[in-house]
């Protein structure tokens, strides 16, 4: 994956484009902290600063989210909506996430409130995406059906914590990461951040349990071959 000879380069970078892409990788496919990354590079004979990385994950990692969209499959139409709260800087924030019935995240929204104003932006900018689907299941927060309302009235919605666990544990890996980088520094940091890192976890981590060995090495290898085709793409 990580080829020092290659000499295609973006204009102003010092260091060609599989470089890039095996840091952004590597930072939002696993655990990592930006030291971390640097180390990993460094035992490959890459010598480059964890700030030179952290600007490589900031302007990238957004062009890898946006590639893996585009070529995403049309998702399920039962869709799955939760908030989470966000401390950032001590002030609380709420992160929105819809996840389709697969468990692939379509998208997130980082914001001050979780009133029927939040929630309609946040559905807007879904059904602006995707369209609208055939069922919404959510927790019994009133602004979602307030925003259902305005937005989709036809579109069915079932109201119940029990049956909305999916969505509640895609937040697990924001959890994870979250203490790694030692909270968020800011509403837009967190945005960017994890609407990079929640794309890339749509096709680095395939639903396991249900695949074959075979079928899960393939959709690996899929993966491997896919971030190799964006990282050709980058552009500076």
């Amino acid at each position: 994956m990580l080829n020092l000879d290659d000499l295609s380069r973006l204009k102003g970078y010092r260091f060609p484009r599989t470089v890039i892409g095996y840091a952004v990788w590597a930072y939002h496919r696993f655990a990592l902290s930006l030291r971390d990354v640097e180390d990993l590079l460094a035992e490959r004979g890459v010598a480059v600063s964890y700030e030179t990385i952290r600007v490589w994950v900031a302007k990238f990692g957004t062009q890898f989210a946006a590639k893996i969209r585009r070529d995403r499959p049309w998702p399920a139409d039962k869709w799955h909506l939760d908030e989470v709260v966000l401390k950032i800087n001590g002030t609380k924030h709420w992160l929105w996430r819809a996840i389709d019935a697969k468990g692939d995240v379509l998208d997130i929204l980082v914001q001050s409130c979780r009133d029927t104003a939040a929630a309609k932006q946040f559905m807007r900018k879904l059904f602006k995406r995707w369209g609208l689907p055939r069922v919404m299941v959510t927790d019994k927060l009133g602004s979602y059906a307030a925003a259902k309302a305005k937005l989709a009235p036809g579109v069915e919605h079932r109201r119940h914590k029990g049956i909305n666990n999916a969505a509640e544990a895609s937040h697990r890996h924001t959890r994870r990461r979250e203490k790694v980088m030692g909270g968020f520094k800011s509403p837009r940091q967190a945005q960017r951040f994890l609407s990079a890192h929640d794309q890339t976890d749509a096709i680095f981590r395939p639903r396991r349990h249900r695949l074959s060995a075979r079928s899960y090495h393939h959709a690996r290898q899929d993966a491997f071959d896919l971030w190799a085709d964006y990282t050709t793409e980058l552009s500076a």
